[in-house]
């Protein structure tokens, strides 16, 4: 049987980084080489911008901040989504002179749309972008105000998904399968996970077919508008799992059964920052650059984390990554399969 079924995982995810030039209509090709990609997530890497995060089922020049509650905003700082990439504009938050950049981004690709009571799959209509071999949809719905439950069209269970409230100011709502239905977390804030699942996932697990949401303004306000990001995992490309801290500088190792270009961390048990890291801004072990989605910070260093042709090891003793006794979850994207469709091991890091 072979390990996994997607051999080049820049197909559906890449990470990519780029000195801003201050030009307009500045075509950024996604790592390089060129990947049509539906939601692009950019961060100046040395100054104090927002986060800027754009979808094709949204539009292009509709942009959300995952260091903010901010409602959906209307900009040109990205301005169209091309067959390789991403145009921008010359704002600072993606462009300005000499400035450098981050971005991760993911591709959907089939669009969706569902008739909850026509379809009988979930009860609240719902539309989006999605691709079941990577595991990711991009899913927009109105809020019904009660119970309910929305299609993901991943036809597999989503093992992480986070719900943005577009239409208000709102947090960004985040459920992570290590934590279960009965807890959530915020993207844009430290806040440790906390028992509110009944008010925002309506305290029931996700299935192959529909997520559930509560009665919560987060998730489910009437006649309000939201965003989903939705995850499944993927053997050798995806994977979202939960670890502890020993609180030593040869740290956890956490296998993933790929060697990662994308990692996102959160401690789970007290309030602390959201950490990322990836396969490019520093390019060598140890992989120190993190950078957080919760606030507007520029890249900050640290000896943090070995990538590894197999997974990742936590390389210090730090309360956000590695306190002994606590709890964190992450998600990671795969750079290369451990073991591709036809045996050949991923290149050591």
């Amino acid at each position: 049987m072979a390990y996994t079924d997607i051999d080049d995982p820049t197909l559906y995810f890449s990470s990519t980084i780029w000195t801003g030039n201050g030009v307009d209509d500045r075509n950024i090709v996604i790592d390089g080489t060129g990947m049509q990609p539906d939601f692009v997530w950019i961060k100046s890497r040395n100054d104090t911008d927002n986060h800027r995060l754009v979808d094709s089922v949204r539009g292009a020049t509709k942009h959300l901040e995952s260091d903010g509650s901010g409602a959906e905003q209307t900009s040109s700082n990205v301005k169209t989504f091309t067959s390789t990439g991403v145009t921008l504009s010359t704002n600072g938050s993606v462009n300005a002179n000499s400035e450098l950049y981050a971005s991760w981004s993911w591709k959907a690709g089939t669009s969706f749309t569902n008739d909850a009571s026509a379809t009988g799959i979930g009860t609240i209509d719902s539309a989006g972008s999605v691709n079941n071999d990577s595991g990711f949809s991009i899913v927009s719905y109105t809020g019904t105000g009660s119970n309910g439950t929305v299609k993901h069209g991943l036809n597999s269970v989503p093992k992480m998904f986070i719900v943005k409230e577009l239409s208000n100011a709102n947090s960004w709502e985040v459920y992570h399968v290590s934590q279960g239905a009965g807890k959530n977390a915020q993207l844009n804030t430290t806040a440790a996970f906390e028992s509110a699942g009944s008010s925002r996932w309506n305290s029931t697990a996700p299935t192959s077919s529909v997520f559930s949401i509560g009665t919560d303004s987060g998730v489910n306000r009437s006649s309000s508008n939201y965003i989903a990001y939705c995850f499944a995992e993927k053997q050798g490309y995806s994977k979202f799992g939960s670890y502890t801290g020993n609180g030593n500088a040869d740290g956890t190792f956490i296998y993933t059964g790929f060697k990662p270009a994308f990692i996102m961390i959160k401690r789970t048990d007290v309030a602390k920052n959201w950490y990322i890291n990836d396969n490019l801004r520093l390019g060598y072990n140890v992989n120190n650059p993190y950078i957080s989605p919760n606030i507007t910070a520029a890249e900050t260093g640290g000896t943090e984390i070995d990538i590894l042709s197999n997974g990742f090891k936590i390389r210090a003793s730090g309360t956000g990554h590695n306190q002994s006794g606590g709890t964190y979850i992450y998600m990671a994207i795969a750079e290369n399969p451990f073991v591709t469709s036809t045996g050949v091991p991923a290149t050591a890091r």
